[in-house]
């Protein structure tokens, strides 16, 4: 009772940058520490609060006018243009809640801001409260900025792998793109350094993540900055259990094909299915469109695919009537139902943190085929460190071919799915565990609200 009594008084803000895979995980962290008795609001773009209307929550939601009547979030030309108004939009209304909270007779203790957002940190000292970054990608990525910010390496690599503290032996190919091809990506690489050149100043950073799944790169990062794994942030009833209301994602700024995907599951044995998606983000070339769906086709299995309504145009001329006996076709779906599908043999991925957070949480084996970001380092880790699936082999032209994505398929649901399904249902027991009650991510937030409450 007497941590309740503190707890009401305890209020958090937390800043997101606005896409669906930055927001539902720290939208998810948020109702967590609500559960613990801490009043949570989230500060978004008011276009985003509004395609979440009607939705219970125990998170407040402070909507910040988008700027433009188009109803995109404060359009710019480029993504630097785009930051700096965002910033200049956000750093004023981060300011103007913690204010408004203090005249509501509650004072605002902390800010959880997105790691890519540090100057949150500037806003939150103005106004004599602390901030924590939350981390969306995984320790391993961070430990890759991180030394390359400590100059442990330098840009262009030189050699053609490199071995940092806690991480396995890592190829060109398997670093994050900002980093194998800094040419192309500067001002994100630069965004991705910046967030750490005030770690020091923050008591905790929270990582979408849990201890287990990454325990050495952890132990490390512990012993340079206030790690606290709080992961995954997948809805309780598809883990723990502990809150029957929190079934979905409460952010899909797509609608989502529920009833035709799960009435199509239902009429398929159990691990039969391939199901594929790239994501909200990733959009592939033409070629590569052809060769992923003739590669689809050549294996012979049944699939659901998630082509996303811009991508459509791209698929071979009578693709879906072709193969309309073995596959179904959706422009999205509600994944983590798919994903704990018993249907589902396997889950063809781009590899982006929140898809393979869900696969490895439901226990779903990988067929991995990364586009950009983090997600070569994440398909490093699913092949060969957590040894739940198959990375696809790039052509010397930067194509992945229909062969090779029939043979990767074909090994993922014959001859090497007992031994990765097997892997697989251990994460997704750990992961589990890590959440529960007393588990390692369920103890990191109630040690973090016990100390916050008596600030």
């Amino acid at each position: 009772m007497e941590r309740e009594q503190g707890a009401t008084l305890t209020h958090i803000v937390v800043l997101p940058y606005p896409l669906q895979g930055h927001i539902n995980p720290m939208l998810k962290f948020s109702k967590r520490l609500a559960t613990k008795g801490l009043k949570v609001t989230l500060l978004t773009p008011k276009s985003i609060v509004e395609s979440m209307k009607g939705q219970a929550t125990s998170v407040t939601f402070e909507p910040i006018d988008d700027d433009d009547d188009s109803g995109e979030l404060i359009a710019a030309e480029t993504m630097e243009a785009y930051d700096e108004r965002f910033k200049a939009i956000f750093s004023h209304g981060l300011g103007g809640l913690i204010e408004k909270n203090k005249s509501y007779g509650y004072a605002t203790k902390l800010v959880v801001y997105d790691c890519i957002l540090p100057w949150a940190v500037d806003i939150a000292k103005q106004h004599g409260i602390g901030a924590a970054p939350f981390l969306t990608q995984s320790c391993t990525i961070a430990a890759i900025y991180y030394n390359l910010y400590q100059e442990r390496f330098t840009l262009p690599l030189q050699e053609p792998e490199v071995l940092l503290p806690s991480l396995p032996l890592l190829r060109m190919d398997d670093m994050p793109s900002f980093i194998s091809q800094p040419a192309s990506y500067p001002f994100i690489l630069r965004v991705c350094l910046e967030m750490f050149h005030n770690f020091h100043e923050v008591n905790w950073a929270f990582c979408n993540s849990f201890d287990k799944l990454e325990e050495e790169v952890v132990s490390w990062i512990s012993s340079q900055w206030p790690i606290k794994n709080i992961g995954p942030t997948i809805p309780s009833m598809y883990l723990d259990k502990r809150w029957k209301d929190d079934k979905n994602y409460d952010l899909s700024l797509f609608k989502p094909s529920v009833d035709a995907c799960m009435k199509w599951l239902d009429s398929k044995d159990t691990g039969t299915v391939v199901y594929v998606s790239f994501g909200s983000m990733a959009a592939l070339g033409e070629e590569q469109m052809e060769e992923l769906a003739l590669g689809l086709k050549r294996s012979n299995r049944y699939f659901l695919w998630v082509v996303r309504e811009s991508e459509t145009k791209k698929l071979p001329t009578k693709f879906i009537e072709e193969t309309t006996e073995r596959s179904l076709v959706v422009t999205w779906c509600p994944q983590l139902e798919v994903l704990s599908h018993k249907a589902v043999g396997c889950f063809m991925t781009h590899c982006g943190w929140n898809s393979t957070l869900e696969a490895l949480s439901l226990g779903v084996p990988m067929v991995v085929m990364p586009q950009w970001s983090d997600q070569a380092t994440n398909s490093k880790c699913v092949m060969d460190v957590w040894k739940v699936g198959i990375r696809v082999k790039v052509d010397n032209k930067g194509m992945v071919t229909r062969e090779e994505i029939e043979l990767c398929i074909n090994e993922v649901m014959g001859e090497k799915r007992k031994e990765m399904k097997r892997n697989a249902l251990k994460w997704k027991k750990l992961a589990t565990e890590a959440l529960d009650e007393g588990g390692s991510s369920d103890k990191n937030i109630e040690e973090f609200v016990a100390k916050i409450v008596q600030i």
